[in-house]
């Protein structure tokens, strides 16, 4: 066999393994769109059909697993080829945590329909649409090679930890409200911390994309914007015994 065949054949393998992760990342945003409609609009059997969906998922990064490992086993790649191989692993990877997480989202669906509506929590559909964005801007920055455009979702993240960090304090806000409304916003709770891991997975993928075109790692620290952990929020009426003054409010 010529080694201008090889190469060819070689192409092809590498060509053939990215529009694999294209299809596994289009499946993965559509199943997150899909399970925060069904949220919203709460539709059971749209978040049965979700959670039937994530084992797609799990077909496509298993196919993207053997595959991989074939290439690394017979091509024995270098440098840049050896960067493509490597990142389709860990992109295939993410998007199955991806997959993972909007099945969680939809189980939490089927849940919330089994207790009445409260009032919703305004941020859990704008929080799932920015999550959304991101996720679509890094496959197509993958698609395309670029490294602007994985940054610039990269940088978004922090804007999802701010959503989510603000839809933490107006849940809890809803459950002192109202002891009814525990149950739901509690739910509520675990689906805006899915959104929020699953853009974690999505600027995952977009540092891989730079180590994939640059050959380096990112060098400034992630952008965090998540303080839900230190967030307090205290009933009405109640003084900040810390330093005296009103404790903020949602």
């Amino acid at each position: 066999m010529s080694s201008e065949h090889i190469v060819r054949s070689f192409d092809a393998e590498l060509k053939s393994l990215t529009k694999t992760i294209a299809q596994m990342g289009g499946m993965a945003e559509s199943q997150l769109d899909q399970a925060i409609q069904a949220v919203v609009r709460r539709d059971s059997q749209l978040a049965t059909q979700v959670m039937q969906d994530d084992r797609r998922l799990d077909r496509l990064e298993q196919q993207i697993d053997v595959d991989a490992v074939t290439m690394l086993a017979r091509r024995q790649p270098m440098a840049s080829d050896l960067r493509e191989i490597v990142a389709a692993l860990k992109i295939a990877s993410d998007l199955e945590r991806i997959g993972d997480y909007a099945a969680n989202v939809a189980k939490r669906a089927i849940a919330l329909n089994q207790v009445p509506p409260v009032s919703p929590v305004t941020g859990l559909p704008r929080m799932g649409r920015l999550a959304y964005e991101i996720i679509a801007q890094v496959l197509d920055a993958y698609v395309e090679r670029n490294v602007e455009a994985a940054l610039e979702a990269w940088s978004r993240d922090e804007e999802l930890d701010d959503l989510y960090t603000s839809l933490f304090r107006e849940t809890l806000t809803y459950m002192m409200e109202d002891p009814r409304n525990i149950t739901p916003c509690t739910h509520f709770l675990f689906i805006a911390k899915n959104i929020e891991r699953a853009g974690d997975h999505a600027t995952n993928i977009a540092e891989t994309i730079h180590f994939l075109v640059r050959g380096e790692t990112i060098r400034e620290s992630r952008p965090k914007g998540d303080s839900s952990s230190f967030t307090v929020v205290l009933p009405p009426g109640e003084q900040d015994d810390a330093d005296g003054s009103e404790p903020q409010r949602t």
